[in-house]
Formats: C-alpha cells, sequence, structure tokens
C-alpha cells in the first residue's frame, strides 16, 4: 500500500472521488478498497460497485482493485458465494489486456493465498482451483514484467509450502521444461532454467531427480546460449544439494567437467565460485581424485578473473575435507567449535604426530618427529634425541646410501641412544659430539679441518647403484612419474612466453605441482619401507629420505662436482633436526645426544618437506601457501591475502593441530602483512584458531601474534577486543595473569572519538572478571573501571557502571569484603561527592544497580552506601534527584527488607521519598510518587532520558 503515491502522486483528485481524502504515505491502516462502502448516488452493493471498478474503463480504476484484492477477500470471506463471485472477478481481472493491472494482481497472489491458507477448511479448493492457473498462465505471459512478478510469486508459493506436489509435477514442472526446450525462445529458456535452478532446493529430491535433472544436465551442454550455461553453472552447487550424492557423482560431475573446461572464461569463474558446494555434496574418494585435479587446472587458467574465483575458493574448498575425527573438534549446532576427546596427546607445538606406519618428517628449521613402531607394546619407548651433525660429506650421505644401513634393530628401549649414535656414524657423519662418549672423544680434530675432496668415482658407482634400486622401488608410485614428465613438458613449452604475467602464474602452479608429484614419490617409498620393517624399532635419518629421485640425485651431484663450498659457507647453513622415538622420555632419564649438522644440498627441498600432509591433496595446501606470495597479488588479485587469512582457520581446522606446522610460517607472514585488512581479519579470527591449536600450541605461536595485535591499529586492535574474554580463557592462568597490565592500553585509543571501542571494553571486562582473582581485580581492573565511568561518552557510562556493579559482586562472592569496602568508599569519594551532577547521578544509578542484582549483603549496603545514597535528596540539580527518587521506588522499597516491620532504615528511606513527592520539579515528584506496578516503562529508557 506504501507504493501507491508512486503511480499516483498526481492523482489527488481523483483519489478523493473515491473516499481518499484521508490517504497518503504514512497511512498504512487505510483500506485501499474503502469506496467500496461509501454509499454513492448509482444505490449499488459493494460487491456490485466492485464488479463495477473492476471492469471499467479506467485503467487507474481497475489497478486500485487488482491492489486491494487482499481486502476484498477479508471483506466477502464470510459468505461463501460472495467469496466465489470475488474469485470469479479475479480470473476475470487477470485477463485484463493492460501490463500494470495484470502485474498488480500477480504480486497480490501470494498474500491472499497465504489467507486463504488459513481459511482452508472453508474454501479447500479456492486457491487451487482459481489462481494456482493463474500463476502457471502468468509464466508465459507475453510482457517481461508480468512474467518477473509470476516467477516471484511462485517462488515465495513454493517457499511457504502453499503448492501441492500434484499442482507442481503436473502443473509447474510441464510448462517449465517446456520453456527451456532446445527449440524454446531464448528469453523464455533463460528464465525457465533460472525458475528451475532457484526452485529446486524447495522441492523433493525425487521430483528434481525424475524431472528436472535431465532438462538441467542438457542446459549444462546448451551450445547455443553461454548465458544459460552460465546460470547453470552458478546454481551447481544448489542442484548438487538438491538430488543427493548418487546422482551427483553419476549425472552432474562429467557435466561439470565440461562447464570447468568450457571456451567461456565467465563459465569457468562460476563453476569456481560454487566449488565448495558441489564439493560437499561428494564422496572423500571423488573429491580427492577428480575434483582436486580440477580444480588445480582452474587456479592455472589463463584468465585472471577465473584465478581470481579459484583462489578465493580454494580455502573453502580445502575446508570439505575435514573429518572431525582427526581434527579431535567439531562443530555444534550453535555454530561454535568443540573439542572431542581424543586417546592421543599432542606433545608440543611443534611435534607431529604421524600413524604406526608413515614417518612425519619436518623442516631443517625446525624440530622433527620419527616414531619407528615398537616391536611389542610392552617394549616401546620413546627417547627425545637432539642431532646437532656436522655433515661435511653430504653428498654420500644423502644420496648414495642405501636405505637398508641405517637401520639398527633394537628391543631394548635403553638401546635407544646408543643406536642413534651408530646410525649417525654409519650415515657418513664423522664428527660426532655426544653426551655418552668418553671425555677424551669430546675432542677432533677432523672438526677443525677443511671438508675433504669428494672422490667422483666412487660418488658415481654409488649413485649408478642408488639410482637403479630405486627404479626398483618406484614401480608402483609409477603414475606420479607419469604426471612428472607431463608437467616438465608442459613447463617447456610455456618457457617461450613467459614474458606474460599470465604465463608465469601458470609456471609457478606447475612447478607447484612438480613438486607436490616428487613429495608423493617420497611418501610412497617410505610407506613402503616403513611397511616392510612393520613390527621393529627403527630410527631413521635425513639422508633415507632424501635419496629417492634421480633428478634429485642427478642434482646434488652436479652441485658437489661444480661447487665445492667453503668451510665458512658451510657453517652459515648449519641447521639443527630433532628426531623422536616413540615412548616417553621419563622412563630414559630425557637421554639426549646433541650433534651439530652442517646441510649445503638443497635446503629448500627440506623447508618443503615440512609441508607434507595427508589430510588434503598435496598440490591444493601448495597453492594455499602461495596466496602470501606478493606475486600472487600482482597476477590473480591485489586483496588475495585477505581471502587467505580470511579462510585460515577453516584450513586449520581441516588440517588438525597436528599439522599446525605446515600453515605456522604462512600465518606469521599475514600477521606481518603490511595491509590491515589483512591483521584485521586474523585479529577477529584469533579465538577461534585457538580452540583449535589447544593450549600449547596457542602458547607457542599465536600469543606472540596477539600481542603484536595489541598494539596495531584501532582497527586490528577492535578485532582482538571484541573476543578478548574467548581468547585469555584459552591460557593457562601464569600466562593470562602477563595480561593485566596490558589491558589499561585499551583504554587509548587512536582516535578518541571511537566511543565504541570503549564500550566494547567495559562489556569484555565483564565476561573476564571471572578469569582473574579479587586481589587482581582491585589491583588492576578497577582502575579500568573507574576510567571508564568517567567517560564523556554517556553510553559508555551507562555500560561502566554495570562493571562497577560486577566488581563489587565478584569481591563478595569470593568473601574478599575488605577490597569490597574499599572499593566502595572509592565510590563515595570519587562519585558521591563528585562536583559534576553527572557523577552523582552515577552514583545513584550505582546503588539501584547493586540492589537489583543483590551483589552484596545488604547489611553491607545500608551500613555503608544507603546514607551516602540518601544523602542525594538535597543535591540543587533535579536530574540527581530522579534517579534518586526512581531508585527508592522502583528497586529498594520493594525489597523484602525494606518491607519488613520494625525496620530502622525504612523510616529514613519513606522520609526521604516523602520529600521528593513534595519536590518543586514535577518529573521527581513524579517518579518519587509512581509504584512499580504503574511503571510500564522501560527502565533504561527512562534511566537515558534523565
Amino acid at each position: 500500500m506504501a507504493g501507491i503515491p508512486l503511480y499516483f502522486v498526481d492523482l489527488q483528485d481523483d483519489l478523493d472521488d473515491f473516499g481518499f481524502e484521508d490517504y497518503g504515505p504514512d497511512c498504512d491502516s487505510m483500506r485501499i478498497t474503502a469506496f467500496l462502502d461509501i454509499p454513492g448516488q448509482d444505490n449499488l452493493t459493494p460487491l456490485a460497485r466492485l464488479e463495477k471498478y473492476a471492469f471499467s474503463d479506467n485503467i487507474f480504476n481497475r489497478q486500485i482493485i487488482a491492489r486491494g484484492l487482499l481486502d476484498v477477500f477479508r471483506d466477502f470471506s464470510s459468505n461463501e458465494e460472495d467469496f466465489l463471485t470475488v474469485m470469479e472477478i479475479v480470473v476475470r481481472l487477470s485477463e485484463d489486456a493492460e501490463p500494470t493491472v495484470r502485474t498488480e494482481l500477480m504480486e497480490q497472489i501470494p498474500p491472499i493465498a497465504i489467507f486463504l491458507q488459513e481459511s482452508r477448511p472453508k474454501f479447500p479448493t479456492a486457491f487451487f482451483e482459481y489462481l494456482m492457473p493463474i500463476v502457471v498462465r502468468y509464466l508465459t505471459d507475453v510482457n517481461n514484467q508480468v512474467r518477473k512478478a509470476g516467477q516471484e510469486a511462485l517462488l515465495i508459493l513454493l517457499e511457504q509450502d502453499l503448492i501441492s506436489q500434484s499442482d507442481i509435477e503436473n502443473k509447474v514442472c510441464p510448462i517449465l521444461l517446456d520453456l527451456s526446450a532446445p527449440d524454446s525462445d531464448d528469453e523464455y529458456k533463460v528464465e525457465a532454467v533460472n525458475i528451475i535452478c532457484k526452485m529446486a532446493s524447495m522441492l523433493s529430491r525425487t521430483t528434481v531427480e525424475h524431472m528436472l535433472l535431465p532438462r538441467f544436465c542438457e542446459l549444462c551442454s546448451d551450445g547455443k546460449l553461454f548465458q544459460v550455461r552460465k546460470i547453470c553453472a552458478a546454481n551447481f552447487g544448489d542442484i548438487c544439494n538438491a538430488v543427493g550424492q548418487e546422482a551427483t557423482e553419476r549425472l552432474l560431475i562429467p557435466k561439470f567437467f565440461e562447464l570447468c573446461s568450457d571456451s567461456v572464461w565467465g563459465m569457468r569463474k562460476a563453476c569456481a565460485e560454487c566449488f565448495m558446494a558441489v564439493s560437499y555434496t561428494t564422496s572423500p574418494e571423488v573429491r580427492r581424485s577428480k575434483l582436486s585435479p580440477l580444480f588445480i587446472s582452474l587456479i592455472s587458467d589463463t584468465c585472471r578473473w577465473v584465478r581470481q574465483a579459484a583462489f578465493q575458493s580454494l580455502g573453502p574448498f580445502i575446508s570439505t575435507f575435514a573429518n572431525p575425527s582427526s581434527a579431535g573438534l567439531y562443530i555444534r549446532e550453535d555454530g561454535t567449535l568443540s573439542i572431542r576427546p581424543s586417546t592421543q596427546d599432542v606433545n608440543s607445538s611443534i611435534t607431529l604426530t604421524s600413524s604406526s606406519t608413515n614417518a612425519t618428517l619436518s623442516s631443517s628449521q625446525q624440530p622433527m618427529e620419527i616414531k619407528p613402531e615398537p616391536a611389542t607394546e610392552e617394549a616401546s619407548a620413546e627417547v627425545n634425541t637432539k642431532l646437532s651433525v656436522e655433515n661435511i660429506n653430504e653428498e654420500s650421505s644423502n644420496c648414495c646410501t642405501s636405505p637398508g644401513e641405517d637401520v639398527s634393530q633394537l628391543s631394548q628401549g635403553d638401546e635407544v641412544a646408543a643406536g642413534v649414535t651408530e646410525v649417525a656414524k654409519d650415515n657418513g657423519f664423522p664428527g660426532t659430539n655426544s653426551e655418552l662418549q668418553s671425555p677424551e672423544d669430546l675432542f677432533n680434530t677432523f672438526l677443525y679441518w677443511r671438508p675433504p675432496l669428494p672422490d667422483i668415482s666412487q660418488d658415481l658407482e654409488l649413485l649408478q647403484f642408488k639410482t637403479e634400486k630405486h627404479k626398483d622401488s618406484c614401480s608402483e608410485p609409477c603414475n606420479n612419474c607419469v604426471a612428472s614428465s607431463e608437467i616438465r613438458k608442459v613447463l617447456e613449452s610455456l618457457q617461450e612466453h613467459m614474458d606474460d604475467p599470465d604465463v608465469q602464474a601458470q609456471v609457478q602452479v606447475l612447478s607447484a605441482a612438480l613438486r607436490a608429484a616428487q613429495f608423493d614419490s617420497v611418501g610412497d617409498y617410505e610407506t613402503k619401507k616403513m611397511e616392510e620393517s612393520s613390527g621393529k624399532l627403527q630410527n631413521r635419518t635425513i639422508s633415507d629420505e632424501t635419496a629417492v629421485s634421480d633428478a634429485t640425485c642427478k642434482q646434488v651431484e652436479e652441485d658437489s662436482v661444480s661447487c665445492l663450498p667453503s668451510q665458512d659457507h658451510v657453517s652459515d647453513q648449519s641447521t639443527t633436526s630433532t628426531l623422536k622415538s616413540t615412548d616417553s622420555e621419563e622412563q630414559h632419564g630425557g637421554t639426549t645426544v646433541p650433534l651439530n649438522s652442517e646441510q649445503e644440498n638443497n635446503p629448500p627441498f627440506e623447508d618443503d618437506k615440512s609441508k607434507l600432509q595427508d589430510i588434503i591433496p598435496q598440490p591444493l595446501l601448495d597453492q594455499y601457501l602461495s596466496m602470501t606470495d606478493p606475486a600472487r597479488a600482482q597476477t590473480v588479485d591485489t586483496e588475495i591475502a585477505k581471502h587467505c587469512a580470511y579462510s585460515l582457520p577453516g584450513v586449520a581446522l581441516t588440517l588438525g593441530r597436528q599439522n599446525w606446522h605446515c600453515l605456522k610460517d604462512t600465518y606469521e607472514t599475514l600477521a606481518s602483512d603490511v595491509q590491515w585488512k589483512v591483521r584485521r581479519t586474523l585479529a577477529f579470527s584469533i579465538h577461534e584458531l585457538a580452540v583449535i591449536l589447544g593450549d600449547q600450541l596457542t602458547a607457542a605461536d599465536l600469543v606472540p601474534i596477539f600481542n603484536g595485535f595489541l598494539k596495531d591499529l584501532d582497527e586490528v586492535r577492535i578485532g582482538v577486543l571484541k573476543h578478548l574474554y574467548d581468547f585469555l580463557k584459552l591460557l593457562h592462568a601464569d600466562k593470562r595473569r602477563e595480561y593485566l597490565y596490558q589491558l589499561q592500553e585499551f583504554v587509548v585509543t587512536d582516535n578518541s572519538r571511537n566511543w565504541r571501542f570503549r564500550y566494547e571494553l567495559a562489556e569484555q571486562l565483564i565476561l573476564i572478571l571471572e578469569l582473574y582473582n579479587p586481589n587482581e581485580v582491585y589491583d588492576y581492573l578497577r582502575h579500568i573501571a573507574l576510567t571508564l565511568c568517567s567517560d564523556k561518552v554517556s553510553e559508555v557510562r551507562w555500560i561502566s557502571f554495570k562493571l562497577v556493579v560486577a566488581i563489587l559482586q565478584k569481591f563478595y562472592a569470593n568473601n574478599a569484603n575488605a577490597l569490597g569496602l574499599n572499593f566502595i568508599n572509592e565510590l563515595v569519594v570519587r562519585f558521591r561527592h563528585c562536583s559534576k551532577w553527572v557523577g552523582r547521578q552515577a552514583f545513584a544509578f550505582i546503588c539501584q544497580a547493586v540492589v537489583e542484582e543483590e551483589c552484596m549483603p545488604v547489611e553491607q549496603f545500608v551500613e555503608h552506601l544507603l546514607p551516602s545514597l540518601l544523602s542525594l535528596a538535597s543535591d540543587p540539580v533535579p536530574n540527581v534527584r530522579v534517579l534518586l527518587a526512581k531508585a527508592l521506588r522502583q528497586t529498594l522499597l520493594e525489597k523484602a527488607y525494606f518491607k519488613s516491620v520494625g525496620n530502622p532504615h525504612l523510616e529514613a528511606a519513606e522520609e526521604t521519598i516523602l520529600a521528593l513527592q513534595s519536590d518543586r520539579d514535577q518529573d521527581v515528584s513524579f517518579f518519587a510518587t509512581l509504584k512499580l506496578k504503574q511503571a510500564n516503562m522501560d527502565n533504561t529508557t527512562l534511566e537515558k532520558q534523565t
């Protein structure tokens, strides 16, 4: 009804003729068809007058009738005969030649249908016999505006479940199938496929699968109109969700592959945007084997817009691989993360948990955990052994040592430490400095001599032997070798076009895929060796992990021949690695063997291997980690880092805390990004990431970043502040105590006008009180609360008064009566005797809130606060006396303590009320007289008005 002035702004005279003298934009309650009730000179009944105007030659009259049909049905629904007459008028009006009349009529169909649904016992078939045919007919109307109105009405009716299943199958679906036929008009076909896609989620799975799915598959391959294919691609996820997993994998996935390789880039972009929805509907096998390679092809697309959409969907797509059993977390119905009890304990922030048959590697800059499978349950042992190896001959140790030479068979836990030393010696670590060595072996002159020149002839013989052995072991993962060779061919063909930024982006993607294929072959080789040695206690060194691929060995050999680094260069590359076994360190007295290692061959290879995991396909993770590369911002999207930060908690949840090492460097890079929007995104989600990682990883990796956010811009700090309580409660008490002093820094903002920042601080402090003991609250949080109570903005002051009351409740709930009394005395001095009336008014509100919340014993209140409160009756400012009158009448005197006969404090309160009732200010006397039961107003509103 509010839209009438848009049509008839200049027709007020006509409205007056029909009784619209008082009608206007602000008079929504006015019935549009009120003129039907006005007796006129025609002496017609209202029903006859309705029919007269419904078929008048004046278009305006017909529009008014169409727009007021709902009121007409309400007026004439009491009589069935009249109702059927009105329904016939509607049917005739639907055939009006004027498109605006038909549009007005169609817009009223949904509310009329809802009205008839409520009146269905009286008129059971009215909608299905009269109105439903109109909706179906308007889907093929010649006027575009009428068709749009009919389509919107159809969707509303389906959403409200007002159309029966038989009408859907016999009336709606056939007409949509005819409109979307190959020989149909292009405009009708585009509209029909749009309706099919939107209504799929509202229909039953059987109806969609048997009636609409075949046509949808045909439309996905429509070669005439790319608009049709684009609509199909944009809504592909909804269709998959409507038909379920079996039909998706059998019929829709092949069509999805076609759309992802469409020649029009808009189609490929739409597919990238809905990739997550499609992935959710498929099985884990299809997701990993089919959809993952398909997504990699979209990321390496030649069109920048497709790559941009693919990278934005990369994080959500990775999240579809999440498995609550492996991540140790699950999402509740309210959307919050909850920890699922796990049988394995994560030892430290840099410990990598592996299965009993897999050895997990870390980078050369992080500790590495290798868990050999014990021979028996009783003989399982874990010894934390630090190896700092000065690797002089890494060519022979990393590429030319057979995998079986470094395995020590141990049966007793005490032999593990000695076995590690033996392993080191057998693998080309001549200068081993061990705590278990005798004093005369601690000094070795070999450590202070230059690296010896390698014997090239022996290396070549061993390399040839190793290559032959590796070929025998790589018979199973030959698919990776084939994939690697194909990728190399593509890279070679792109070398001639390296000047094109798009080609450069493709080369980066294919290079990452090549590395991933090599890593997969590494993992297959290691798994095979572990399965062969199952049931035996083993210790492995880095040399077994790197001596796998032909290309790697060849590159290392060429480096050893062409470049012999000096000892200073070798020492600069030295790093530390850690090997861990599977039993507890306490059982063996924490025996450690430190060895210094100098690595000089292929450190980037080791760095990449630390990112290996088995939760998601490795190429997907490699592409996600590359989103922080500055080159991506130039070739893909300037805000790609923000998309990476936005989806990082979902990716971390998918990988689980045991694979946090894969994301740690990326998270630190994002946390130091120059764009404050990226840091702000991380700040808003750091509390969720803390839940995912657990207390140990949070303390080690997130707390330093959290501390940096505390000193960042206000736009970043607000993200930390909004979830400050959620983050602090996850920390240990000692670590949490360190933030007490830093909380005061939130009071100071870059812009003093940013009062919402201080408001949020007060709200968070109310929650944070439970995390600290009364002494800590008194020493640190009390000062912040009092400062906020004196804020220039009233909203901040009102929420701060609640914070003060919560602090008092904290003191008395923990029997810290002395602290509570000191705080009360400070409140009296600071607010009751404040020179500004705002402070004295705040004192009255605090006292009222203390009584309402019952946060302290009433004896303490009447002794320490009541006398100061009653003394405000003589305050010269009426606003102070108004709040005093409300506190006494609405709160204090309603408590049972003050209603008891003979209460000595009741007489003083009543005398004050009598004095306020005779106050010269009308507002004061009004609230002093007003009973609580008569006060039907919101207390908070009244307080703010004063």
